[in-house]
């Protein structure tokens, strides 16, 4: 008997999950400067990133952030060499021209010696922050833009159309990159200037703004039903100071400026306003969705694993666990075990989120 041979669509996993997946591992990175945890968020983000990204041009975006995270650790090492002081070490490694600055600058230099401490403590704050953007980059590459504006609630509809179309441009600007490179390569051309390839990308990158932008208008975006004129003003207050509580809390929360009951406090009655306001304003936006994405069981756990991957580091950062803050720049960087584990829980998206790829019974 001959086996029959057919194709089952792939189901992509929420975009909304892979976002929320993505600042928690974010999240993780803001609270070490630890270059052992920092190199292991960022392997356990390229690895989801490589096991379930799709074929479409924008998943590609992920090494374009790698760069620009190996820009900014550049930058801060230099600016860091140029402005560090002998306060923050004693190691000379060289000393450079020093430029004599006027007295008013007093207490800043330019130049001179530059120490091993300096040096590795601005490398490990680069690192950071570099870390941080490859998740965010993570998140541009395994989540449609598209498919995140249609799961948008309909109170945040209007403010998610300028978000998504905002979101789109770094992928966007990799996409036309590539095409711009192998069309130079067609054409016998292997050497690529900066003057002849920004000007492509930037008029591609207006000519498709233009597109979206007329594409979303003939289909009716923005456009909203009629509504009371006070509901129209609790729904705006609503979602203003639902963002604001929001944005304070998640702040307090990684920069430690306040207190932890703060800080969650704000942040719960943020997510109180904003959930209210959705309630709210979902009645002014007549709109039907086709085919929407579902939310289960795969969407869950991929969220749960970030969940688990930022609680570990807050909760060690609250213990005050060794480890996550080095004692020195030239020390040898310590392994805690129990962020290490909560990171590693992260890599659980390379197996709980559908595989996008024809599959054959």
């Amino acid at each position: 008997m001959r086996a029959v041979h057919h194709l089952t669509l792939p189901r992509a996993l929420h975009p909304g999950a892979w976002w929320l997946w993505a600042l928690c591992m974010a999240v993780a990175a803001s609270r070490t400067r630890n270059p052992v945890l920092l190199a292991l968020i960022l392997a356990v983000t390229g690895f989801v990133v490589a096991a379930r990204r799709s074929d479409a041009p924008w998943a590609h975006s992920f090494t374009a952030f790698l760069k620009l995270g190996l820009l900014v650790i550049g930058v801060r090492v230099v600016l860091q060499a140029l402005l560090s002081t002998r306060s923050q070490g004693n190691t000379v490694l060289f000393t450079l021209p020093q430029i004599p600055l006027p007295e008013w600058a007093a207490g800043v230099k330019l130049g001179g010696e530059v120490t091993a401490e300096a040096l590795m403590t601005a490398l490990y704050d680069g690192a950071q922050l570099a870390v941080m953007l490859c998740c965010v980059g993570a998140a541009n590459a395994l989540a449609s833009p598209r498919r995140l504006l249609k799961s948008l609630p309909a109170a945040l509809y209007e403010m998610g159309v300028a978000c998504v179309v905002a979101l789109t441009f770094a992928p966007q600007l990799v996409t036309d990159g590539r095409r711009i490179r192998a069309a130079r390569r067609l054409r016998g051309r292997t050497r690529a200037s900066f003057r002849t390839t920004a000007m492509p990308v930037l008029e591609g990158a207006l000519d498709r703004s233009v597109e979206l932008a007329a594409a979303m208008d003939s289909r009716g975006y923005g456009r909203t039903a009629h509504a009371p004129r006070a509901q129209r003003r609790l729904t705006a207050l609503c979602v203003l100071l639902g963002l604001l509580g929001i944005l304070l809390g998640v702040y307090a929360l990684l920069t430690d400026s306040m207190s932890f009951p703060f800080a969650a406090g704000a942040l719960a009655v943020g997510v109180l306003l904003a959930v209210g306001a959705m309630a709210i304003g979902r009645q002014r936006v007549a709109r039907t969705r086709y085919r929407p994405d579902p939310w289960a069981l795969p969407e869950w756990l991929v969220v749960a694993a970030g969940a688990v991957a930022a609680g570990a580091m807050v909760t060690a950062a609250a213990r005050g666990v060794h480890g996550l803050l080095l004692d020195g720049p030239l020390v040898v960087p310590p392994v805690p075990w129990l962020p290490v584990i909560g990171v590693l829980i992260g890599l659980v998206p390379a197996l709980a989120a559908p595989p996008l790829k024809k599959a054959v019974a």
